[in-house]
């Protein structure tokens, strides 16, 4: 600190330490608000219901978070981080067909316990370095994931990691139509996948998608701002 920055004797030092806090303390808890809401609700929920359930201002959760993206980011940020780690626990598992289908049970229970992420895993968040970081790892175990599977002659060979995109924003579907009358309607649909993912009954299909075309897709279904390349 320079000498014309210090303050003068008995002059009241800056309170910037306690407002550090104060605002780490607010992001906290718009994140665990946030979370909240979007887990029952869904990623369309007015902000101002956030700010509300989290009990700060509106102003105030703008000024933590400046767009929907930006609290979209860092309310999913450590669920993004158990999706990366659910890959790579099926990578460990001895027989890859089984960490396969183990892990694609698991990432749609993920999608039905929090009706936000079922979105968030189709959304990139380009200056959220963190979250992209885990997505990016996320991408690349299950990549290698399909090809250990394949390999083993149980997973048909045709599979791309852009099917998983097309599963994820089918099963957000059937989690969504039918999460009050019949909630457990999705485990049926993803055992229906795993089986037609199986080598033992393929048969062929059409080509599919690219990833650019996924991405106009995606672009389409998200909002300005919060669509993107495929999450996975």
């Amino acid at each position: 600190m320079s000498a014309r920055a210090r303050p003068a004797a008995g002059e009241p030092r800056p309170a910037r330490p306690e407002l550090r806090a104060d605002a780490q303390r607010n992001r906290k808890r718009i994140i665990a608000g946030a979370q909240e809401v979007f887990a029952q609700r869904g990623l369309d929920v007015p902000v101002e219901d956030i700010a509300r359930h989290a009990g700060v201002g509106v102003a105030t959760l703008y000024r933590r978070f400046p767009t929907r993206a930006d609290l979209i980011a860092g309310a999913f940020e450590a669920k993004m981080a158990a999706y990366a780690d659910a890959v790579t626990h099926a990578l460990a598992d001895a027989d890859p067909w089984a960490g396969f289908c183990s892990f694609i049970g698991q990432v749609c229970a993920m999608q039905a316990a929090d009706r936000g992420f079922a979105g968030v895993l189709t959304m990139t968040f380009p200056m959220a370095r963190q979250f992209q970081a885990e997505r990016d790892r996320a991408y690349e175990g299950f990549a290698e994931l399909v090809r250990r599977a394949q390999s083993t002659g149980k997973l048909r060979a045709d599979f791309v990691p852009e099917d998983l995109v097309m599963l994820l924003m089918a099963n957000a579907g059937v989690v969504a139509g039918t999460a009050s009358a019949a909630p457990g309607t999705w485990r049926r649909f993803a055992a229906y996948m795993v089986q037609a993912f199986s080598a033992a009954s393929a048969e062929p299909l059409p080509a599919p998608p690219t990833p650019d075309a996924i991405y106009r897709a995606l672009l389409r279904v998200h909002q300005p701002g919060q669509g993107g390349r495929c999450g996975y």
